[in-house]
């Protein structure tokens, strides 16, 4: 069995979006519902707290300085001062931001979903660095892990309640082709946030599954990696390597409390993930 620690004891609410900052060295995550950005730095052990004014599905590092943010009313840009502005402003009631990644071009892949859920009230956005969007898909119902294999030309995407991780053909900054690549059994928990190693596998988070899966590039089930909290939700490669995995959790909506809900945990040397691309804009 892969061990794990706790890294963070958070106690979030929805902790989310894990991704490394090689430049800095420091864990990005967030915490949905509290409204939370929280940057971990393993070296020191500290794990610094902004709190905004509005729900924030994700983060991550800019080319420029400071951050880019998938918030509740749009697509929003934090300066290395701290100085706020909006990229791509569209407030939709009863929507959010959720998942979002950057493409090797430094394109942001935005997610949205509504606060209830219902079937195909979310999207898939593609943000330029000018802020010129292009709608991806317009009937997600919550729209999840985003990835890209290491050469580039396959995208994964989940809407978690298909049960699928879906595969893309991805040129030219554009994901074509969608098809299902993988299912999640019934029972196995639902697939949520996701990364990609330096081999082209695919890591997991199954939300109500206590775990996170390694499927290789051919969509073979590696690896399971047993969890203390049934709610985890992403994860990413991290540290002076990329050799340790960080895991982000959830305690909303539990029945029974469980100590290490809603925090940062690490699963060490489990493998080798890649850079992140920083976002252009």
């Amino acid at each position: 069995m892969t061990d794990w620690y706790e890294a963070v004891a958070a106690g979030a609410e929805l902790g989310e979006g894990p991704i490394w900052d090689s430049e800095s060295e420091n864990l990005w995550w967030v915490d949905i519902l509290a409204s939370r950005v929280h940057r971990f730095h393993p070296a020191t052990g500290t794990n610094e707290t902004l709190v905004l004014n509005q729900h924030v599905g994700a983060i991550a590092p800019r080319a420029t300085g400071g951050s880019v943010l998938n918030l509740r009313d749009g697509v929003g840009l934090l300066d290395p001062a701290g100085e706020f502005s909006w990229l791509h402003f569209e407030p939709v009631p009863g929507r959010r931001g959720n998942d979002a990644a950057v493409a090797s071009d430094g394109a942001l892949w935005a997610g949205t979903m509504r606060y209830d859920e219902a079937a195909g009230g979310g999207t898939l956005s593609r943000i330029a660095a000018d802020g010129a969007v292009t709608l991806v898909l317009d009937d997600v119902t919550v729209s999840n892990g985003i990835g890209w294999s290491p050469d580039g030309s396959r995208m994964y995407y989940v809407d978690s309640p298909t049960r699928r991780i879906d595969v893309f053909t991805f040129v030219a900054g554009q994901a074509r082709d969608r098809r299902s690549w993988v299912e999640i059994e019934q029972g196995a928990g639902w697939p949520d946030g996701l990364t990609v190693d330096s081999a082209g596998a695919v890591w997991v988070a199954l939300w109500d599954g206590a775990a996170v899966r390694r499927y290789t590039p051919d969509g073979r089930l590696d690896q399971e990696v047993p969890l203390p909290v049934s709610r985890p939700t992403s994860c990413a490669f991290g540290g002076s390597g990329l050799t340790d995995l960080y895991v982000t959790s959830a305690r909303t909506g539990l029945t029974r409390p469980q100590a290490e809900a809603g925090s940062l945990l690490v699963v060490p040397d489990v493998g080798r993930g890649l850079p992140q691309t920083c976002f252009a804009g």
